[in-house]
């Protein structure tokens, strides 16, 4: 049985997580990685999560996931595809870890964008993070045991976010 869904106050402590399984990260992957990012709601200062930390690691193009997926596994990372997801690939985190998601992305990945810039966006814009969490906090009390609708109800808010935050990056460009 899946574990419910708990959404918890921002924790300090979060960053530091991420930099700890960073690192391990960049030893085993080397040279094939170009980046690694903290993404999702433990990646935003102040932003109330799920206490499960939201890893993208960047590689230059897709012909150099197979490199990562076995050197990932090197560490005890199980791979486990795309989960319907085109431009990610996700891994099962080994054990004893703190809890994380870990996705390898090409650098010219629609979904690695989408996260950046709906990441970025919370960090601009502290009011668009407090609506997200209380949204957050309200579907993890109605959908506790259920995530395929907690992250469904989601969506909507997500989106919106992330068509304000391209209409807002193309105006900085311009």
């Amino acid at each position: 049985m899946a574990k419910p869904i708990i959404v918890v106050e921002y924790d300090p402590t979060w960053p530091d997580t991420f930099e700890s399984l960073k690192k391990r990260v960049a030893q085993a992957l080397g040279d094939v990685a170009v980046a690694i990012e903290h993404v999702g709601s433990t990646s935003v200062p102040g932003l109330a999560a799920k206490p499960i930390i939201d890893m993208d690691v960047v590689v230059p193009t897709s012909e150099d996931i197979p490199t990562a997926i076995e050197r990932l596994a090197d560490i005890g990372y199980i791979y486990q595809g795309n989960l319907g997801i085109e431009g990610r690939e996700a891994f099962i985190a080994p054990p004893n870890a703190p809890d994380h998601h870990l996705y390898v992305c090409p650098q010219d990945s629609r979904e690695l964008r989408r996260h950046i810039r709906f990441r970025d966006y919370l960090r601009r814009h502290p009011d668009a993070a407090k609506r997200y969490a209380d949204l957050k906090r309200l579907l993890a009390e109605r959908h506790r045991d259920d995530r395929a609708a907690y992250t469904q109800a989601k969506t909507e808010f997500i989106t919106e976010i992330l068509r304000i935050a391209e209409e807002e990056d193309a105006g900085l460009s311009q």
